[in-house]
């Protein structure tokens, strides 16, 4: 990352403040005096507010010499996504003007300064990068440096900076509009990736998986012209291995919805129907940037689902890499198919733990809306972990339950399983307890459902749309399974 983070452990003064747009994260501690305290003094009392109100509404004002500053009040009561959301919103209005350099100044009690200096870094960073944009003028560029005043962070953002790399190539790769990237496309850029951080890489592509017997998988993709389709599976290998995990993202690159044809309204934006695949890349570019003692076989379920005279049907039956036969029941329920196969080949290599992503179904958007993400999982000691990593990600999680007679309204009177149910309920219980029924080994195996993966208006650390969501969550989930 090429923006320069320059600490200064001494405190940000009105003299030393040398650039012109800032950030000054206070906490409780500090309300007494702090630089152009005057200044944001004089614009409360017009605005009839008060300093307490900055925790709940940051205040952004310009001085007389022009500099443009943001307050914004964090305590101890913050949780990580409120700590993320606050700062977002009293940097907004300072990054919507493209500075060149950031100040960030920290003020009050020592314990909450790292604290507070941490996620104001991690936010600038995060709302900094470049993302594609196919504007004529495109006026967004990135801050070339930070300057952080108020204490010094001896590891120098390490991890901030790794996850952000990682959320910045998930968000990068959701953006990018259909027709640029293809399923052949993508895996071109894949191959690049793996060439760059020397991650071992092998492909499964549809010669391949027909003679292997991966029926559902190529269900999907024959639907698609070329036949482009493909298991990627990239691996992290360090020097020294504490865990074996795999990490699992849905690939569909566009989402019509099949014979089952999606309406305008819903298929428009199902380019991002990817993004589980992207945030399985950013978790594994941002481990190999930590250097994390993981083993990680990272499993891209690559294709489109598109309407044509070999797309699959309604009422087919196909049978998928372990055997089990399936019964078609909606085109759109495409996610679970090459999920369904991309599991079983990961779970074949007996990894500790395993993890997938995808935008999956609609119902855990109407269960909880585009703020949260959910879980599912064959052990609720995971389950209990991912919302223990949500919350420390700031990145938040919701789990759901996993009972086995759920599966009930699976069953089908001419093949092992239903893909899905016409009535709709509680599908996203169904589609894990269906993609349950193809993981080997009995792996412990966390299932995540990307139904925050855009919100318009930014989320949590992200002004943007697509925010990335995941990377950040996935990778406290290893450093939590690590210690275990």
């Amino acid at each position: 990352m090429a923006i320069q983070i320059v600490q200064k452990r001494g405190l940000a003064t009105e003299k030393n403040i040398k650039g012109s747009h800032h950030l000054v994260v206070l906490d409780s501690a500090t309300l007494k005096t702090f630089p152009f305290h005057k200044e944001l003094d004089r614009k409360l009392k017009r605005t009839h507010k008060k300093r307490e109100g900055l925790a709940k509404s940051p205040v952004t004002m310009e001085t007389q010499d022009g500099h443009l500053l943001s307050f914004v009040l964090l305590d101890k009561k913050n949780n990580t996504f409120q700590r993320h959301t606050a700062i977002r919103k009293a940097l907004q209005p300072l990054l919507s003007e493209n500075p060149d350099m950031l100040t960030i100044a920290v003020l009050g009690s020592e314990d909450l300064k790292e604290l507070n200096a941490r996620a104001a870094v991690y936010v600038a960073l995060m709302n900094s990068q470049t993302l594609p944009s196919r504007k004529k003028e495109n006026l967004k560029k990135n801050i070339k440096s930070i300057e952080l005043f108020g204490i010094e962070i001896k590891d120098k953002f390490i991890e901030e900076v790794a996850i952000v790399s990682g959320n910045t190539l998930t968000r990068e790769l959701t953006m990018l509009p259909p027709n640029e990237l293809t399923p052949s496309i993508y895996r071109t850029k894949i191959k690049s990736l793996a060439k760059s951080n020397g991650w071992k890489i092998e492909e499964f592509d549809m010669t391949k998986l027909k003679k292997m017997g991966a029926g559902s998988f190529v269900a999907v993709g024959q639907g698609s012209e070329p036949q482009d389709a493909a298991i990627v599976h990239l691996t992290y290998k360090p020097k020294h291995i504490k865990k074996t995990i795999a990490v699992i993202g849905k690939g569909i690159c566009f989402d019509t919805g099949g014979h089952n044809l999606k309406p305008a309204r819903y298929m428009h934006g199902m380019h991002e129907d990817m993004n589980g695949s992207a945030v399985s890349l950013g978790i594994l570019l941002t481990a190999t940037l930590l250097k994390l003692p993981i083993q990680i076989d990272c499993w891209l379920a690559i294709a489109q689902n598109h309407i044509g005279p070999k797309a699959y049907k309604q009422n087919d039956v196909v049978k998928s890499l372990n055997g089990t036969t399936i019964e078609i029941i909606h085109t759109d329920a495409e996610g679970r198919m090459v999920l369904a196969d991309t599991l079983t080949l990961a779970s074949r290599l007996k990894p500790d733990m395993m993890m997938d992503f995808a935008t999956l179904t609609g119902s855990m958007a109407t269960a909880l809306g585009d703020r949260y993400s959910g879980v599912i999982s064959n052990r609720a000691e995971l389950s209990c972990l991912a919302v223990g990593a949500g919350s420390d990600s700031g990145e938040r999680i919701a789990a759901f339950p996993f009972d086995e007679d759920y599966e009930e309204d699976l069953e089908s009177g001419i093949a092992d399983i239903k893909q899905c149910t016409l009535e709709g309920g509680a599908d996203h219980i169904h589609a894990a307890r269906f993609l349950n029924r193809f993981i080997e080994k009995n792996v412990p195996w966390l299932h995540t459902d990307l139904s925050s993966s855009n919100r318009k208006g930014g989320l949590g650390a992200a002004l943007s749309e697509v925010n990335g969501f995941g990377v950040n969550f996935g990778i406290q989930v290893l450093k939590k399974y690590l210690q275990k």
